[in-house]
């Protein structure tokens, strides 16, 4: 049986489906923003795969039209061959997710600046505003598992990387001690660019410190 819009599916927004969840038209599929489509979560025409922003396509994930394959990821603007949510694009996904926070805050009244009331007068009606940060990076430093992950990525780019998440990559300098290699950041290593030998000599007399520089990406 039908409603009033010719669909026999459920919680359809759309027209004539006989698949559920659509908002668009003549979906036998589900999910669908497009029409005409036999796969589910499409946004294009005409599809028989699914998750498709383009047409006629019988494979999965694409954004163009006629395609009967599924393309891989591209990360930092090149493809990357890795498979869409294959273990490395999961990980990758997850890495970068814990080094984020939204990019709006609710800023109560409360907590809001003369200069914040003075830019937002609504906040008098909403009791607050919604801030909309600089930044989606939550500040928290990024291990050094996750970055040498991250610089192993296919197309890797710091650039693009900060760009579009907001994450830094801090250039990373060796110091030898005691035949052990110590990890530092470049900004550690600029604040302490003086003898050490003269500094630890007192300390580690016999001791070979010798800084060490990690290639730079």
């Amino acid at each position: 049986m039908s409603d009033e819009k010719g669909n026999t599916g459920n919680l359809n927004t759309g027209n004539l489906n006989t698949g559920n969840w659509n908002t668009g038209g003549w979906n036998t599929g589900g999910w669908n923003t497009g029409g005409w489509n036999a796969g589910d979560w499409n946004a294009g025409d005409w599809n028989a795969g699914d998750w498709n922003a383009g047409d006629w396509n019988t494979g999965n994930r694409n954004t163009g039209d006629l395609n009967t394959n599924t393309p891989t990821v591209r990360l930092f603007n090149h493809d990357s061959g890795w498979e869409f949510m294959g273990e490395e694009h999961i990980k990758l996904r997850d890495i970068i997710y814990k080094y984020q926070k939204d990019l709006y805050t609710w800023v109560y009244e409360k907590d809001m600046s003369g200069q914040e009331k003075n830019e937002n007068p609504t906040y008098k009606t909403t009791g607050g505003y919604l801030k909309v940060n600089k930044t989606t990076y939550n500040g928290k430093p990024v291990t050094k598992e996750d970055r040498e992950f991250l610089e192993s990525v296919p197309n890797f780019c710091p650039k693009i990387l900060e760009e579009c998440t907001g994450i830094v990559l801090n250039k990373k300098r060796v110091i030898t001690i005691d035949g052990k290699d110590i990890e530092i950041s470049e900004d550690s290593f600029k604040k302490r660019q003086f003898n050490f030998s003269e500094i630890f000599r007192s300390r580690f007399a016999g001791i070979e410190i010798r800084p060490t520089q990690v290639d730079d990406f």
